[in-house]
C-alpha cells in the first residue's frame, strides 16, 4: 500500500544559479556550485526522483510508475511514454534566465520536442525583481525577428514587477524569462524542451556561449500573446484557513493554502496530489502513515489514499497541486 511520499532532491548547477536554497531552506548543496534548480519530483530519463521515506525508500518514481501506476495516478493522465505527469522544481535565479519558449502541443512533435505548460509561484524576491512573460502590445513577428538579428529582442518582452506571493501561469508558446533575484516554485508538465531566443550575450559554465534555437523558437511563439497578467484570484475562507485558486488547467490545478498554526485541512480523497510547503511547517497524516514537511519540501499523495490531512505545525503556506 502506498503512503505520502517524499523524495531526495536533485540539484542542477546553472550559470544563473546561486546558494539561496541553502540559506532559505537548509538544503545541503554541493560545495562551491551555483545551484539554479532543485528537482523535487521528477520522472525524467536519467533523473527519476528517489523515494526518501518509509518502506519504499530507495525506489524511484520511475519504478512506482511501472509497478503501481493505478494506485499512484488514479484518474490522472500519465505523460508521454508512460511518464509521471508533472515535474516539480525550486529555482534560484541570481542572474536572469535566457529569453525562451516551450513548444505548444500542436507544434512539439514536428519540432522533435515536448510541450511544456508551467506555473511559477514567487517564494522570495529581491527589491525590483521582475519576470518577462509574453510580448509587449503590438510587437509583430517581423519586428521580433529584426530585433533578434540586432541583439535587442529583449525589448519585445513584457516585463512584470513581482514580489513574494505572486503567481504567473505560462502555457506552452508563451515567451518568457525569470529575472534576477528570485526564488520560484515551479510546477510544470513533464517536459524538458526549452528553445532559447536570447541569452544576454553571456557564456555558460564551460566558458562558451550557450546554444540558441531561433528557428524552433519562432515556430513555437504565440505572436498574439500580448502583456499577460499575473494570476489574480480572491481567497476563500475555510474556517481559519484561506484557500486561493491559482491555476485551473487540463494538465494541473493548483491552490494556495494559508494555514494558521494548529489548523487542519482535509484533502479530496482518491486524487493524485502534490503538496509543497513554501513557508512554515506542516504534518501530513494518512491513516497510520505520516510525514513532516518544512519550507522547501514536497510530498506526493498517491491517488489510492482515502483520507489525508494537512496539520499546520506552525503558520504555514502550501501549494496544493492536483494532476489532470
Amino acid at each position: 500500500m502506498l503512503y505520502p511520499l517524499t523524495f531526495q532532491p536533485a540539484f542542477k548547477e546553472r550559470v544563473w544559479g546561486g546558494r539561496e536554497l541553502e540559506r532559505l531552506y537548509g538544503k545541503k548543496l554541493p560545495l562551491g556550485a551555483r545551484i539554479g534548480e532543485s528537482w523535487e519530483i521528477s520522472d525524467r530519463p536519467g533523473d527519476a526522483s528517489v523515494i526518501a521515506n518509509g518502506p519504499l525508500a530507495g525506489q524511484t518514481l520511475r519504478w512506482l510508475m511501472e509497478q503501481h501506476p493505478a494506485e499512484l495516478l488514479g484518474g490522472a493522465r500519465p505523460a508521454a511514454a508512460g511518464g509521471f505527469p508533472l515535474l516539480c522544481k525550486i529555482l534560484d535565479a541570481r542572474d536572469k534566465l535566457s529569453l525562451q519558449v516551450h513548444p505548444p502541443a500542436n507544434q512539439a512533435s514536428a519540432l522533435q520536442g515536448e510541450p511544456k505548460t508551467e506555473m511559477w509561484f514567487i517564494a522570495d524576491a529581491a527589491p525590483g525583481a521582475c519576470l518577462y512573460a509574453g510580448l509587449k502590445a503590438g510587437v509583430t513577428r517581423p519586428e521580433f525577428e529584426r530585433k533578434i538579428s540586432d541583439g535587442t529582442v529583449a525589448d519585445c518582452f513584457h516585463r512584470i514587477p513581482v514580489k513574494a506571493g505572486d503567481t504567473m501561469f505560462l502555457p506552452s508558446g508563451r515567451v518568457h524569462a525569470i529575472g534576477d533575484g528570485l526564488v520560484i516554485f515551479e510546477i510544470q508538465q513533464n517536459s524538458d524542451t526549452t528553445y532559447r531566443v536570447f541569452d544576454w550575450n553571456r557564456v555558460g559554465l564551460d566558458g562558451k556561449p550557450r546554444d540558441l534555437h531561433i528557428a524552433p523558437s519562432l515556430a513555437s511563439i504565440d505572436f498574439n500573446d500580448f502583456e499577460p497578467a499575473l494570476v489574480d484570484s480572491t481567497p476563500e475562507a475555510d474556517g481559519k484557513i484561506r484557500r486561493r485558486a491559482l491555476v485551473k488547467d487540463l494538465l494541473f490545478e493548483t491552490d494556495l493554502l494559508e494555514m494558521p498554526a494548529g489548523t487542519a485541512y482535509r484533502l479530496p480523497p482518491r486524487k493524485l496530489q502534490i503538496l509543497a510547503v513554501t513557508s512554515g511547517a506542516a504534518h501530513i497524516q494518512s491513516g497510520a502513515a505520516s510525514v513532516s514537511l518544512s519550507a522547501g519540501q514536497f510530498s506526493l499523495i498517491p491517488a489510492s489514499l482515502e483520507r489525508t490531512e494537512i496539520l499546520a505545525s506552525s503558520e504555514a503556506v502550501l501549494l496544493c497541486v492536483r494532476a489532470g
